[in-house]
């Protein structure tokens, strides 16, 4: 028989999901990559490299039209053309490297090559010479989105980058660009690793809310010098959960979620609504009929942002408590966010 405390650990919620791939961002400004293969998917991928700032050298004995102009004006990093094939020799000391062949020996050639050399390889629509894909690029550098289908359905994928595309103003290339400046700012945006993250979270309310233009010069030294209690001017806010879970969340619901420091929720929330949560979020399950205004009481004294998620029957009542009237009783102020109609 199972120990008593196995089922604690089967139950237990993880704060993210099973991943195909790991998302990263390589940083490639100055590094050298290599490309093999003049072809017209070489070309793509010489331009995207050098716009991350690569130095690229491209190893063909031919290549398309459009390399000779992409060596004369690459949108960063060089362009430099090698009219020859390439050798293992050439991948020593690459930061990545990056193939187009038109048939498997090669591709595994050049694959073998590159882990020989410790260098990670992607092969043009051939996944099982990769270590890494390239995704489809939202770029409002220098904030950047990329979205991975594992190699499942790059048409699909493509479609999901043009949603995104449509969602993400151009302004917040402009507000991507204001947040990299203020880094530097060090105490100025607060003296400790607390008050930085809630200067954060006000720079993120303020560019959410101003989504179609750029930060003004005023407004970011007015953040700066915001020094009234975070903890009474952010309310405890109850989202309620219907019966669509996570489609019917408001963007307004997302956003207070985002910047929750501690989250008391149901056990039967659905992870999905969870998934929107910052991983570092203190998170406290509820069970059916456990009463935690009191720990929601303390939990609110100690400052920060708190968010209660509970589920709604959606039939106009709600059971259980009245958990904001408890908290407004005790002097907790209280904001109550409904979700959205989903048709």
């Amino acid at each position: 028989m199972p120990d008593e405390g196995s089922n604690t650990a089967n139950s237990k919620s993880h704060r993210i999901s099973a991943l195909a791939v790991l998302p990263v961002f390589f940083k490639l400004d100055g590094k050298r990559v290599v490309l093999a293969g003049g072809g017209e998917p070489s070309l793509w991928k010489a331009e995207l490299l050098s716009a991350a700032g690569a130095r690229v050298e491209v190893f063909s004995e031919s290549f398309a039209d459009g390399f000779r102009e992409l060596v004369s004006s690459p949108p960063g990093g060089r362009v430099d053309l090698k009219v020859r094939r390439w050798t293992p020799e050439d991948l020593n000391s690459a930061a990545m490297a990056v193939g187009a062949f038109g048939d498997d020996g090669e591709a595994e050639q050049f694959a073998s090559a590159a882990r020989a050399a410790g260098v990670p390889v992607n092969v043009v629509d051939r996944p099982a010479f990769c270590d890494f894909q390239f995704g489809a690029i939202v770029n409002r550098s220098p904030l950047v989105v990329g979205v991975s289908t594992d190699g499942a359905a790059p048409v699909f994928g493509q479609a999901i980058r043009s949603l995104i595309e449509s969602l993400l103003p151009e302004s917040f290339k402009l507000w991507a660009e204001a947040a990299r400046s203020l880094r530097g700012e060090g105490d100025r945006l607060g003296d400790t690793m607390e008050k930085k993250r809630r200067f954060w979270q006000r720079f993120t309310d303020l560019a959410l809310r101003s989504a179609d233009r750029g930060p003004a010069s005023a407004e970011l030294a007015g953040l700066m010098g915001e020094t009234s209690d975070e903890a009474a001017r952010h309310p405890v806010a109850i989202i309620e959960i219907g019966p669509h879970g996570a489609e019917a969340l408001t963007l307004g619901a997302i956003r207070v979620l985002r910047g929750a420091d501690d989250i008391f929720f149901d056990e039967d929330v659905p992870a999905s609504v969870m998934e929107f949560a910052r991983r570092e979020a203190r998170r406290h399950p509820i069970s059916a009929g456990q009463a935690v205004t009191n720990e929601m009481v303390s939990a609110a004294a100690r400052g920060g942002r708190l968010v209660r998620i509970r589920m709604s029957v959606w039939s106009g009542a709600n059971e259980g408590p009245d958990e904001a009237a408890v908290l407004r009783a005790a002097g907790v102020p209280v904001v109550v966010v409904a979700p959205g109609h989903v048709p």
